[in-house]
């Protein structure tokens, strides 16, 4: 069947396995060549699409065990992260790290290594992944950490996929009072406000701004920046007198109907948004208030189909980190071309990222990290191109859970792990076993 990633592009012929337990997954996959796991389907581009087949692993979604004295948790690769805050929200615990969706599940966060608003504090999801089950190729089953089969951990960690199959993983979970983020909003007027703000705010657990991208001039890079942390008892009662500590999870979001026409999203619609939530959120700013953890963490699963906003032909987005040194720079020219270009995302944030992480094709490195959604016209690849020289030029990288379109040239300059990465590959038979559309494009 034809599949795509969340930016509906591209799109490829892959058959389809989904196993519904640990010992069809391994049956299955012995059979298989050119194939890669599978999740949620939630990576953007093409690194969850195999070659010629595809394992979807979504079956595998049993929560193995859990230790409500330490908040250890084994699950399942297949289950969701949705799953687990609804399971464990109630009781007390919520993840380590969780990305921009809860639709994602356990096997493709490790995948993509993924990071969320608090890595200047706490780093990635894979720093928090205590081991794993991975089967390789030939059926044998490993169990990886940081201190067992090291080597080939930090390559899965991060490795989208292209050492084997995750089965099954453990980590733990955090303690929290409430449900409830307190947060406070600031107003920056310009990007070097932004970066300021963020770099100045290092303590605090959570952070993240959003970038009003057709702002020019003086106001350049404008942004309302989110400030949060996990809301204590006390906080609740201070802030919201009489307010239930743990109110109720949002269950599945408003259905988008229909693909929305490739017109809809313009220089003026765009514009209009992004200056009334620019305004709107001022409102709130410097006011500490409570949250829902839903629309705190999550405000796009409140959409179930918010891709077809960008009709038919998809979007693109473009994830990439600069070294602190040459942020300013570099954000700043990223934006002003975005702005005079016109094909403006609403949806654009920016983070610091803490140390970089561990995994070999691990995406967070030490600096800011800018994404982008962009629909696609005629000329936004030859506009993302160059976007990449500059990424490049100041030692940064590309996200390849978001990536659609980078160059081979573009990648290699920006992972230095990936010599390395390729040799365990060829250790352990994967090179010529696994392989996605993405693996293919980019020569991993």
């Amino acid at each position: 069947m034809k599949l795509t990633g969340w930016g509906r592009y591209p799109s490829f012929d892959s058959t389809i396995f989904a196993p519904s337990t640990e010992a069809d997954t391994i049956r299955l996959q012995k059979g298989l060549a050119s194939f890669i796991p599978r999740g949620n389907g939630r990576a953007y581009g093409d690194a969850a699409i195999g070659s010629m087949s595809s394992l979807c692993l979504r079956g595998l979604d049993r929560i193995r065990s859990f230790d409500a004295a330490t908040g250890r948790v084994s699950v399942e690769a297949g289950v969701l992260l949705a799953d687990i805050i609804a399971t464990f929200l109630p009781h007390g615990f919520f993840p380590p790290v969780v990305p921009g969706t809860k639709l994602v599940t356990v096997g493709g966060m490790i995948a993509a290594d993924v990071h969320g608003k608090n890595h200047h504090r706490s780093g990635s999801f894979g720093d928090h992944v205590e081991s794993l089950r991975l089967a390789l190729p030939s059926g044998e089953i490993l169990t990886c950490s940081p201190s067992e089969n090291e080597e080939l951990f930090f390559a899965t960690v991060g490795g989208m996929g292209l050492t084997g199959t995750i089965l099954e993983a453990t980590f733990s979970l955090l303690p929290v009072e409430t449900n409830w983020i307190r947060q406070e909003t600031v107003v920056a007027e310009n990007l070097e406000a932004a970066l300021a703000t963020l770099a100045g705010h290092d303590e605090t657990t959570y952070s993240a701004a959003w970038i009003d991208c057709l702002a020019t001039g003086a106001a350049l890079g404008r942004s309302l920046i989110y400030l949060g942390e996990h809301a204590v008892l006390r906080a609740v009662e201070a802030l919201k007198p009489g307010a239930e500590s743990k109110p109720r999870l949002r269950g599945a979001g408003l259905p988008v109907p229909f693909d929305l026409p490739s017109f809809a999203l313009n220089r003026v619609s765009v514009a209009a948004f992004n200056e009334l939530y620019f305004r709107k959120g001022a409102l709130f700013a410097g006011t500490p208030f409570l949250n829902e953890m839903d629309p705190f963490f999550f405000p796009l699963d409140g959409l179930s189909d918010w891709n077809r906003i960008y009709g038919k032909r998809g979007f693109l987005q473009h994830q990439c980190v600069i070294p602190a040194e040459y942020a300013q720079k570099t954000l700043s020219e990223i934006l002003g071309r975005i702005a005079r270009r016109g094909n403006a995302s609403f949806l654009a944030v920016l983070k610091k990222f803490g140390p970089a992480s561990k995994g070999l094709l691990s995406f967070p490195s030490s600096g800011y990290t800018l994404a982008l959604d962009l629909s696609i016209d005629s000329g936004v690849f030859d506009f993302l191109n160059e976007i990449d020289r500059l990424v490049v030029e100041s030692g940064g990288r590309i996200y390849l859970a978001k990536d659609a379109r980078q160059s081979r040239a573009t990648f290699e300059a920006g992972y230095p792990g990936l010599a390395r990465f390729r040799e365990i590959r060829r250790q352990i038979g994967a090179e010529n076993r696994l392989a996605s559309r993405l693996s293919d494009r980019l020569g991993i």
